[in-house]
């Protein structure tokens, strides 16, 4: 029912292997299913998940089916770091591993592991990417938007909120300026395999509420899949477009939330958020305010903020 596997992902300058573990479960008969987590090393709900599912699983041995692939530590790197990106000394082209899909065995560092990590998740029917928003930011579900695999299986993952991301042509530029064709739900994606990222709400800590989501969503995904026996939980998620309804600083300084929104708050364009002023001479440099109408999903707390970083994102409601 269960094997381990420790595998090199990459070789370090010292010539130190970086290597992590590959959980397998099941006997192959039937669907398989890949899952990562801690991509971003910040990003450690999902790792926990991961570790409970395997409780889980071996308790459920007798209706399992099918092949679970999981990989509780997708980057020893920046997880070790308790990092976002890998340090420029290690990979000074692709800092963030989660834009060079399905990788590169003969490329950077970060080109390498996706590359091995891809042998493994190349071959899945689906894949579900395990990543932790900030600490103000609602739990939501990735996919790509028009594709009704992709729908379905967030649809089976549960979560209040579902959100629908464009890709190529369709998207807005901040997509390409962003290398968002790298990431592996795009990636994997466009070669055919149905692929959801729940964004489960807060990174660096471990928080209950987000880990029994990230676990019943699971089970439930493996429901859909037929790997376990049952039906997924019915959900009244509302759909909405991503990466649209981001109100930016338009300088650096201090943040101060003032207004009345708070995270899930359905907004109108001229809500009041708060104010960004220049803590030394006490000017108000911008007034914050909503810009489109939608649900706010993120709300920044941390009032050091710099020009161009994300203050409120706001998710355009979305019929499909």
């Amino acid at each position: 029912m269960h094997d381990t596997e420790r595998i090199t992902l990459a070789r370090l300058p010292s010539g130190v292997e970086l290597e992590t573990t590959v959980h397998t479960y099941g006997d192959g008969d039937g669907p398989t299913l890949y899952v990562q987590a801690a991509q971003h090393g910040r990003e450690i709900n999902g790792s926990e998940v991961l570790r409970r599912l395997h409780g889980e699983l071996l308790a459920r041995e007798d209706d399992f089916s099918g092949t679970l692939i999981a990989v509780p530590v997708a980057d020893p790197i920046t997880f070790d770091r308790v990092s976002y990106t890998a340090p420029e000394a290690l990979d000074s082209v692709n800092a963030n591993m989660n834009r060079c899909w399905p990788g590169d065995e003969d490329g950077t560092l970060h080109e390498r592991m996706a590359a091995t990590l891809w042998e493994y998740a190349g071959d899945a029917d689906a894949i579900v990417d395990l990543h932790t928003g900030g600490k103000e930011m609602l739990s939501h579900t990735v996919y790509l938007k028009g594709d009704a695999e992709c729908r379905a299986l967030a649809e089976a993952f549960g979560h209040d909120l579902l959100l629908a991301e464009a890709a190529g042509e369709d998207a807005d530029a901040e997509w390409a300026d962003r290398n968002f064709g790298g990431k592996l739900r795009v990636a994997a994606t466009q070669e055919g395999i149905p692929t959801i990222t729940p964004e489960l709400a807060h990174n660096t800590e471990l928080v209950e509420d987000a880990i029994d989501a990230g676990v019943a969503g699971m089970l439930d995904t493996l429901r859909h899949l037929d790997m376990l026996p049952g039906e997924p939980a019915p959900t009244n998620a509302t759909v909405a477009r991503n990466h649209l309804g981001r109100v930016k600083a338009d300088d650096s300084g201090l943040f101060h939330v003032d207004g009345d929104v708070e995270l899930g708050d359905y907004v109108e364009p001229g809500d009041h958020v708060g104010a960004v002023h220049d803590p030394t001479s006490y000017e108000v440099l911008q007034e914050v305010t909503v810009d489109r109408e939608g649900i706010v999903y993120s709300l920044e707390r941390e009032a050091t903020v710099t020009a161009g970083s994300t203050l409120v994102g706001v998710a355009l409601p979305l019929a499909e």
